[in-house]
C-alpha cells in the first residue's frame, strides 16, 4: 500500500535521479492520488496533474531547454503504479532559434504509462493584445471555507488552496444550470506560480460533469492539451493565486470534454487547458 503518512511537496515530487541511460526516474506518492482521502491511494489512481507536470519538467531538465514551454500534450495510456519507479525519457524532436520540438515517454518496468509533446518558445517583442475579460470577483471577499476537504476529497487536493466563487458544486450543485465551477487556486505550500503549477492546477479539480449530477459517472482522462499564454508573474500571481474557470463542453457517446482556463490577478489570461475523458463501464450495466 501506498505511503500517505508523510506528504511532500510538488517540487519534491518533481526531484528526479538520473538514470545511466540518461533519463531521468521519479516515483508516484500515494497522496497524490485521485482516489478519495478517506480511501487507500490505490482506490484511485495518480493524479493526471502531477503526471503533466513531470513530463514537462522531464523534458526542460532532460533536454536542458530554457525557452518558455507554451504548448503541453498529454496521452495517458495505463496507470502508473504508486510507489514505484517511472521512467522518464525525453528527446528533442527539433531544436530551433524560434520554436523548439520535444516529446518524452515515461514507463514503468518497461510498460509505456503515458507520453507527451512540448512546444517551446520564446516571445517576440510586440506587445500582447489580451481578450477582454472582467477581472476575477476579489480573492478576499470570498469565504475560506468554500473548498474542498473531507473523506471524500481526493488526496491529490491536499496539496491545493481553494477559495470557491459560488462552489463548490459537486454531486448536483450544477444541476439546470451552466456547467461551470469558478475558483481561485494555488499550491498549498504557496509555491510562485510556474509552468509545473499550472500543469498540476489545470486539473485539480473534480470533472464539471460531477457538478451536473448527484451520482456522477466514473470516467478517465486520455487526453490533456494545456496552452500557456502568458508566464505568471508576482504581480499577476501574487503569492501564487491564479483564478481558474472549468467549464463542461460536451458529455454524450461515452466520453466527456472540459475546458479549462486560468485568469491573473488583473483579469489577463495565463493559460487554457482541454481535456477528454472516457466514461467507465458501470457494474452491472
Amino acid at each position: 500500500m501506498a505511503d500517505t503518512t508523510h506528504p511532500i511537496s510538488l517540487d519534491a515530487a518533481l526531484a528526479f535521479h538520473t538514470l545511466d541511460d540518461g533519463g531521468l526516474s521519479a516515483p508516484v506518492p500515494g497522496h497524490f492520488s485521485n482516489g478519495p482521502s478517506g480511501l487507500p491511494p490505490e482506490k484511485g489512481f495518480p493524479f493526471g496533474g502531477l503526471l503533466a507536470a513531470l513530463c514537462a519538467q522531464a523534458m526542460r531538465q532532460g533536454l536542458s531547454l530554457t525557452a518558455p514551454l507554451r504548448t503541453l500534450s498529454v496521452q495517458y495510456l495505463s496507470a502508473a503504479r504508486f510507489g514505484e519507479q517511472v521512467a522518464f525519457r525525453p528527446r528533442l524532436l527539433r531544436g530551433g532559434r524560434n520554436v523548439i520540438y520535444a516529446a518524452v515517454e515515461a514507463e514503468q518496468d518497461g510498460r509505456m504509462t503515458h507520453h507527451a509533446t512540448g512546444t517551446y518558445g520564446l516571445d517576440g517583442d510586440a506587445p500582447p493584445l489580451a481578450p477582454l475579460h472582467r477581472p476575477p470577483p476579489s480573492l478576499d471577499g470570498l469565504n475560506p471555507a468554500a473548498t474542498i476537504r473531507g473523506p471524500m476529497s481526493p488526496h491529490f487536493a491536499q496539496h491545493v488552496e481553494y477559495r470557491f466563487d459560488g462552489g463548490p458544486n459537486i454531486l448536483g450543485g450544477n444541476a439546470g444550470k451552466p456547467v461551470i465551477e469558478r475558483t481561485w487556486m494555488r499550491m498549498a505550500d504557496r509555491r510562485p506560480l510556474d509552468e509545473v503549477g499550472l500543469c498540476y492546477l489545470l486539473d485539480a479539480l473534480y470533472p464539471p460533469a460531477w457538478t451536473a449530477s448527484s451520482t456522477p459517472a466514473p470516467m478517465t482522462t486520455v487526453d490533456l492539451r494545456i496552452d500557456i499564454l502568458t508566464d505568471p508573474t508576482p504581480e499577476t500571481a501574487p503569492e501564487g493565486w491564479a483564478f481558474f474557470e472549468f467549464r463542461m463542453l460536451d458529455l454524450g457517446l461515452g466520453w466527456t470534454v472540459d475546458e479549462a482556463t486560468a485568469w491573473g490577478a488583473d483579469g489577463s489570461p495565463l493559460a487554457i487547458s482541454r481535456q477528454r475523458r472516457k466514461l467507465l463501464p458501470q457494474r452491472g450495466a
